[in-house]
């Protein structure tokens, strides 16, 4: 198993700081490549955002790094996975919020982690950036962890009405901003001639998942160019549809 991988940040049409940050790490192994994605998107005040998110993409790598190797060849990964990462983003939502209170400011980060092994594929979830799947349909592998969602989820709202409500930015928690965080969870088969896209909020307000299938199928992606190309142009749809936040994307197609 081999990848493909682009990404793409942009500060958009307003704000003056990106805090959005990414992470694409591919190491080789015996039963092929493994590979680490991630997008965080910070919030604070200054650079306060950014330093949560940088401080998560630094530990993130850093523990890719340190476990891989280990974790590749156990006979038990599935469940060394979860507990290995759980415990790595509570030690760095320890530490963001530590720095937090020590400095009297508040900060966070969301945190959406694909980490593909062996034909598998691990999630890890906080906040509301996505993660998708496209192969010959387009799936969202996560659950937006915010006010609006549990609203739609409760039937309190409608997904339409959700688009447009004032509260769609209010998250549920994130990394950094409170003591205690439960990370969601999920897990899933990898075929191969599928792309895999993280995002944050930025990108996906204003884009259809219709745009997204058509534009990331797949069989119309042969190289790193071509799948780099596409992720830059639908960022600038993006901004040209007047998105005021960051936009990131993280697109990696399994061969």
């Amino acid at each position: 198993m081999a990848f493909l991988t682009a990404h793409h940040t942009d500060v958009g049409i307003k704000k003056k700081t990106n805090q959005d940050a990414l992470l694409l790490k591919t190491a080789n192994t015996l039963k092929g490549s493994v590979g680490l994605f991630i997008v965080c998107d910070g919030m604070g005040g200054l650079s306060h955002g950014e330093l949560a998110s940088a401080t998560v993409i630094r530990g993130m790598a850093e523990w890719f790094d340190a476990e891989m190797p280990r974790l590749s060849h156990s006979a038990h990964i599935e469940e060394e996975i979860f507990w290995e990462l759980e415990k790595c983003i509570k030690q760095l939502n320890e530490k963001i919020l530590n720095f937090g209170e020590t400095r009297k400011v508040k900060l966070g980060t969301t945190l959406t982690a694909l980490l593909i092994v062996h034909q598998k594929y691990y999630i890890a979830q906080i906040g509301d950036s996505r993660a998708y799947r496209i192969s010959d349909s387009l799936n969202q592998l996560t659950k937006d962890q915010t006010l609006v969602a549990r609203e739609v989820a409760r039937g309190n709202i409608t997904e339409e009405q959700a688009k447009y409500d004032p509260r769609r930015n209010v998250l549920l928690q994130c990394v950094g901003a409170t003591k205690e965080i439960e990370v969601d969870f999920s897990k899933g088969d990898v075929q191969p001639n599928t792309v895999f896209m993280l995002c944050s909020d930025g990108f996906y307000h204003q884009i259809t998942e219709e745009e997204l299938a058509l534009n990331l199928k797949p069989e119309t992606i042969k190289n790193n160019q071509q799948l780099q190309g596409k992720v830059v142009q639908l960022v600038e749809l993006v901004k040209a549809r007047k998105e005021v936040d960051n936009i990131s994307v993280v697109a990696a197609k399994v061969l």
